[in-house]
């Protein structure tokens, strides 16, 4: 009877080491901030024909997110908390009439290189109405030649739009890790220039942040990961809202933007 009682505390302690071992830490407490940025730079430059057809229809949307960590959601508590899953919700409480699809193509720490050579299987593939494209970030982080990352989206870009899917690009994160590098303000402009160049929309994630931090006053500690890389439940929810937001809009016909609108946008040197 005792060796029984021995085995069986040694195998609850086993069991209460496996949990110890595998449990998710717990999240630190989250900015009470409300979650806004101007019009202005959170609108889009470009049209959404597509999803606006799809929209005015009442069919069915199929959003494909693509990029690295921050749209796989490093940083976040749970992979429901990544902003592709948030964007789903955001997106179905604005559109109910819709059913709404948001597939999560992101792997963390790809370039736009190793993008490229997915992008058939992990985006061309799923025949999407809408792709986010989330890149820049690690090629400023591994200081990649500007020039060399512009010929690999354009090419990108050049790849979706032959599916007729509509396009929104995401630039690179305000964080601390992003900011200290020469080449950050330059990759946000890049993006812009192909965005305004492609006719397709760019969500100013670098301006959106920027807002938080310099207009807002926030801590990066409010809306950046410990890391102080990547994004965290906080900041992934309040662009999921912002994006969604976005969306709706530019599937509404609107006036384009004025030059003093995107000067707000773009990045101090």
């Amino acid at each position: 009877m005792q060796s029984y009682r021995t085995g069986a505390v040694i195998a609850l302690a086993a069991a209460a080491a496996l949990v110890g071992l595998w449990a998710t830490p717990a999240a630190p407490p989250e900015s009470t901030q409300a979650c806004s940025a101007p019009h202005e730079i959170v609108r889009f430059d470009a049209a959404l024909p597509r999803t606006a057809g799809l929209l005015g229809e009442g069919r069915a949307l199929k959003i494909v997110a693509f990029g690295s960590s921050s749209t796989a959601g490093t940083g976040a508590s749970s992979p429901a908390n990544a902003y592709p899953a948030r964007l789903e919700s955001e997106l179905r409480l604005r559109l109910p009439n819709v059913e709404v699809v948001v597939l999560n193509r992101g792997i963390a720490g790809e370039d736009a290189k190793q993008m490229l050579a997915r992008l058939d299987a992990s985006v061309i593939a799923e025949k999407p109405d809408l792709v986010l494209w989330q890149v820049g970030t690690n090629a400023v982080l591994d200081d990649y030649k500007l020039s060399n990352e512009e010929t690999l989206v354009r090419a990108g870009l050049d790849r979706l739009k032959a599916t007729g899917a509509d396009i929104i690009l995401i630039d690179p994160q305000y964080a601390p890790k992003v900011i200290v590098k020469p080449e950050a303000t330059r990759m946000v402009r890049l993006l812009e220039t192909i965005g305004r160049q492609g006719r397709v929309g760019v969500f100013h994630r670098f301006a959106v942040m920027r807002h938080w931090y310099a207009a807002l006053h926030m801590r990066f500690a409010d809306f950046v990961a410990p890391d102080g890389l990547h994004m965290n439940d906080w900041s992934y929810r309040c662009t999921a809202k912002l994006l969604a937001d976005a969306i709706v809009d530019a599937a509404r016909p609107a006036a384009p933007i004025s030059s003093a609108q995107r000067v707000a946008r773009r990045p101090r040197a």
